[in-house]
This record gives structure tokens, C-alpha cells and sequence, in this order.
């Protein structure tokens, strides 16, 4: 079993930015694709950003392209999503979820945090 924990999460104007923070700890058995998943109030919770394990494959939603960025640290057991040009309708739960696959699915993710909270303010 994988324990995923957010950190970073927070109140930022719009145009700002913010960093989070995901780390893993449990079986390192396998190697876990990393993605980051949103939810707004009154929404489904969406894809936001996927890495591969070895780093090699990256994926990003339509809606933060060019805004965000995905990485994990050297160590992998890391994964932050630096977030920039923050808009009010990023405002949202940040999950951070580990499967075995990479996919924009949240279906297909099998470990997930608690989410941190980002509120954007216009």
C-alpha cells in the first residue's frame, strides 16, 4: 500500500503562485505513475497532471497548460505540481494519486491523499 500526503495547498491571488507537495511512503514494490487530480465545489473531480515513474511521460490538462508543472524528485518518492498564473477557477481540491498506469483517468489511480486545499481570489 502506497500513503500519499499533500502539502502546499493555500489562499493566493490571481496571476500568483503556488507549489505542491506530494509524498509517497509504503511499498516501493512497484513503480507508480504519479497524478494530480482536482475538485471545485459542485464538480467532479478532474485531471489536472500525470507523470510517469521514471519521469519520461508527462501529460497536462487542456485547462493548465503552459501553467503548470509537473516533477518528482530524484528520490521519486516527491512529486510536486508547481502551479503559475494561478486563475480563480483553479480554485479547488488538489489531490495527488499513484497508479500503475498512465492515464488521465482517476479510474485508473489506485492510492490518493487527503487533497490540500488552493484558493484562488480574484
Amino acid at each position: 500500500q502506497v500513503q500519499l500526503v499533500e502539502s502546499g495547498g493555500g489562499l493566493v491571488q490571481a496571476g500568483g503562485s503556488l507549489r505542491l507537495s506530494c509524498a509517497a511512503s509504503g511499498s516501493t514494490s512497484v513503480d507508480y505513475n504519479m497524478g494530480w487530480f482536482r475538485q471545485a465545489p459542485g464538480k467532479d473531480r478532474e485531471f489536472v497532471a500525470v507523470i510517469s515513474w521514471n519521469g519520461g511521460v508527462l501529460y497536462y490538462a487542456d485547462s493548465v497548460k503552459g501553467r503548470f508543472a509537473i516533477s518528482r524528485a530524484s528520490t521519486r518518492n516527491t512529486v510536486y505540481l508547481q502551479m503559475n498564473s494561478l486563475k480563480s477557477e483553479d480554485t479547488a481540491v488538489y489531490y495527488c494519486a499513484a497508479g500503475r498506469v498512465v492515464t488521465v483517468s482517476k479510474d485508473y489511480f489506485d492510492y490518493w491523499g487527503q487533497g490540500t486545499q488552493v484558493t484562488v481570489s480574484s
